[in-house]
């Protein structure tokens, strides 16, 4: 088995339509900076434009929104006039005393473990891309495809939230209040859904080489 290059798409003139999914092969009379899809007729590119650029200016954002969410209440309860204001730490520790362990480590999970992990994991995949460093193609992969699929997951702290708003209303012996952290965790939760949009996978494979998992010919 002898270890050669491989022939990319890219350098085959085939593009992925972002659209509708379809390979198209350019002829070399195309013009680059204007292709069209002969089926849905949305501009082709051969990578997201400004792939990197946008990721970075979106993973930036959320971890500037990320101190202001842990670090200011996310609820006001207040019981016959009595108000307490909780950070998500603050309500994982209160769930984790009052015995809702469970409730507590999901709450931890969701709200504060996953959010975490894909701010570090987009700044690994970009770093990765930017500085072309020597990481497994199929690893970084893989770990994209979890960012992108557990994104969702980030949200439900704040469907609990929307959830009691809405439904604990009992004038003056009971209210809950969003409070301004939760403004800041839905940023963060946004902005890194679509800084996972925004980035490109292939750039990970476009400096892939056999030697660190690149694909193989013999």
């Amino acid at each position: 088995m002898s270890t050669k290059p491989w022939l990319t798409a890219q350098q085959a003139q085939l593009i992925v339509c972002h659209e509708c999914h379809k390979v198209c092969r350019l002829n070399n009379h195309h013009s680059t900076v204007d292709i069209r899809c002969p089926r849905c007729h949305s501009q082709l590119h051969s990578r997201y434009p400004n792939s990197l650029a946008k990721t970075w200016a979106l993973t930036l954002t959320s971890l500037i929104l990320f101190i202001p969410a842990n670090t200011y209440p996310i609820t006001k309860i207040a019981f016959f006039g009595n108000g307490q204001a909780d950070t998500i730490m603050s309500g994982v520790i209160a769930l984790a005393k009052a015995g809702m362990i469970p409730i507590a480590a999901v709450v931890f999970i969701a709200s504060i473990a996953v959010p975490f992990l894909k701010l570090l994991g987009l700044t690994v995949l970009l770093l990765s891309v930017q500085f072309k460093w020597a990481l497994s193609p199929h690893q970084r992969t893989l770990m994209y495809r979890m960012i992108e699929w557990i994104g969702r997951w980030s949200m439900l702290d704040l469907f609990v939230i929307a959830t009691l708003v809405a439904l604990v209303r009992m004038g003056n012996l009971a209210t809950i209040e969003a409070g301004v952290g939760a403004g800041a965790f839905g940023g963060v939760v946004v902005m890194t859904m679509f800084a996972a949009m925004t980035f490109d996978p292939r750039l990970i494979w476009d400096n892939a080489s056999p030697t660190n998992g690149g694909c193989r010919k013999s």
